[in-house]
């Protein structure tokens, strides 16, 4: 680990493990700190951003509390290795984010570095995300369990050095890591999805010939293959991949993803089931157990695993990415980019500069072509 990324992950976690009950930091920098903090390069002070919000929702998704702050606790995960902090997984998309683990595998740190879409997340989606979160129990939003953003401006952030913005969500390829007591390692797959049927320059320009290969490795995933679900199991997936983009489509996002995870049945965790969470108790905070975070409820769900409809297979799946919208100032440059580059060759738009609407319905499209339903 550099670092850079070790100063950045303990700022992290600090923020996590000290801040006040309103989200900000612990303690009032001095008078002298707060002149030298300009220049710092990696280490950043954050807040929480509307713990007001996220706490609640951490209960309602039966996350103990101090059960999360183990997941960041330095002092109880110390390793030779990594010394505690938060594992780096590197740079894993178009966006210029880098991600963090939790030792522990539950968690992942993913950073907002653009300002047009954390910005859009933090003053159009954020309130709408937490109320339907709040009262769709099942939805397949990706669960972020926090918000951060730097308090202060620093030589780092400025010069786009230290993200200035980070997102917690769960990890729902939690279990993947864990070593079986016997038998072959269990085998994972999991896909990053979105319409494949968009403008991909990398992808279309010259055959891709101009791009590199790690450039168009970055690109969204093909799933040659189906989910096999009974009747009921598909048509509940569809329900709910509909209500979420309706939500998503309302803020006018686009450019989202389909994560979706396949374990085969004798290879997954076994968990243990909670009670069943009733819909009709979304208005309440019902009281968390102390227990891993993805312990399923009953029945289990997207997040904890849906078994197949022939036995053999464990679908997981969460809709992701979704801080792009199509009103903001970047947005409508790139549209107005590839509405020049089709005067010359047509190629319809990006999955970034189509109307949030049509790509809700090649979203949604792409989502019911993968199910195959099995009586």
């Amino acid at each position: 680990m550099t670092r850079r990324e070790t100063l950045i992950s303990r700022s992290i976690v600090y923020a996590i493990l000290t801040a006040k009950e309103d989200g900000r930091p612990a303690r009032k920098p001095s008078l002298l700190r707060r002149a030298l903090r300009l220049f710092y390069l990696y280490w950043l002070s954050f807040r929480l951003v509307r713990e007001d919000l996220f706490k609640p929702l951490r209960g309602i998704w039966m996350i103990n509390e101090d059960s999360y702050k183990a997941s960041f606790n330095v002092r109880k995960q110390i390793d030779k290795k990594n010394k505690g902090v938060l594992i780096p997984m590197g740079d894993m998309g178009y966006s210029g984010s880098t991600f963090f683990c939790t030792n522990d595998g539950a968690y992942l740190v993913k950073s907002v570095p653009r300002h047009f879409e954390h910005d859009f997340f933090k003053n159009d989606m954020l309130i709408p995300y937490t109320d339907h979160m709040r009262v769709n129990r099942s939805s397949l939003l990706v669960h972020i369990t926090n918000f951060l953003e730097s308090t202060h401006r620093t030589i780092g952030t400025l010069l786009g050095l230290a993200p200035s913005h980070h997102i917690v969500m769960e990890n729902i390829l939690y279990g993947q890591d864990q070593e079986p007591q016997d038998g072959p390692k269990p085998k994972w797959e999991s896909w990053d999805l979105k319409p494949t049927s968009y403008f991909f320059p990398e992808r279309d320009i010259a055959g891709g010939a101009l791009a590199s290969q790690a450039t168009k490795s970055k690109l969204a995933d093909e799933f040659n293959d189906k989910i096999r679900l009974s009747e009921a199991q598909a048509t509940e997936f569809e329900r709910q991949i509909e209500n979420d983009t309706l939500l998503l489509a309302n803020c006018n996002a686009v450019d989202y993803s389909l994560f979706l995870v396949r374990i085969s049945a004798s290879d997954a965790p076994t968990i243990e089931p909670e009670p069943l969470i009733q819909l009709e108790e979304a208005g309440d905070e019902p009281t968390p157990s102390v227990q891993p975070p993805f312990t399923p409820p009953n029945p289990p769900s997207w997040r904890t695993g849906v078994v197949s409809s022939d036995g053999r297979e464990i679908y997981r799946a969460s809709i992701l990415d979704f801080f792009w919208a199509k009103h903001t100032i970047h947005a409508k440059a790139m549209t107005t980019l590839v509405r020049g580059y089709n005067l010359i060759d047509d190629r319809g738009p990006m999955s970034i500069t189509t109307d949030s609407e049509e790509y809700r319905n090649r979203f949604l499209d792409m989502c019911k072509g993968i199910v195959e339903v099995q009586v």
